[in-house]
């Protein structure tokens, strides 16, 4: 199910800070509340190989999503005891410590089974009847939503696959431009390049010179 256009899940889910007070969170409120631009990204395990690089890809980038009224979350079916372990593991040991964003630990499963981002399928079993298959984890999604708590970006790689963080940046600067100019953001845009009306004429000029 496509979220795109619509409110992210209304939820409230567990979570952790870095210094390792458990929290509630829910992201449709937040934004809310805090009138801000959330990205949500979801990784498949703790204290495995890829998800490490792209957590402290995000930290080091912190500032920016800042500078752009963006907060960060991390998110994974682990639990919070597991986070904090692994935000007290050294980088140079595989682990996440300088991490300072809070991180969703949906062990239930309910906010990651809603969104259907789970590597999990239901099968017939023979004596059992109906049993789940698959790692039931998270593949690497990733969810930006505006101060409304619209869901305006998500994308879905899989789990070998490690993310551009300057891409979320480009796409948070390409909808903010919409938000304040009301025009659209062609192929390939960037903070500081020229936009276009979304007309006939618009597009046509727009073309004529690119």
């Amino acid at each position: 199910m496509s979220f795109t256009g619509k409110n992210f899940p209304n939820i409230t889910v567990d979570a952790i800070d870095y210094l390792g007070d458990y929290i509630s969170l829910n992201i449709f409120e937040k934004a809310q509340q805090e009138n801000k631009k959330i990205l949500l990204f979801w990784y498949p395990k703790d204290f495995t190989f890829v998800c490490p690089t792209e957590l402290h890809a995000f930290q080091a980038e912190v500032a920016e999503f800042e500078k752009r009224n963006t907060i960060v979350i991390g998110a994974s079916c682990d639990s919070n005891e597991v986070h904090f372990a692994w935000l007290n593991t050294p980088k140079d040991n595989g682990g996440i410590e300088g991490v300072e964003y809070p991180i969703i630990a949906d062990t239930n499963r309910n906010l990651s089974s809603i969104l259907g981002i789970l590597d999990v399928k239901e099968v017939e079993h023979p004596e059992f009847g109906l049993i789940a298959e698959g790692s039931a984890v998270t593949y690497r999604a990733t969810y930006l939503i505006d101060e409304t708590g619209k869901v305006f970006h998500e994308s879905v790689n899989d789990m070998p696959l490690g993310r551009n963080v300057k891409e979320y940046i480009r796409l948070i600067d390409a909808y903010t431009h919409v938000q304040k100019h009301g025009e659209v953001c062609p192929a390939n845009w960037e903070e500081g390049k020229e936009a276009m009306n979304a007309t006939r004429d618009g597009v046509a000029s727009y073309l004529s010179m690119n």
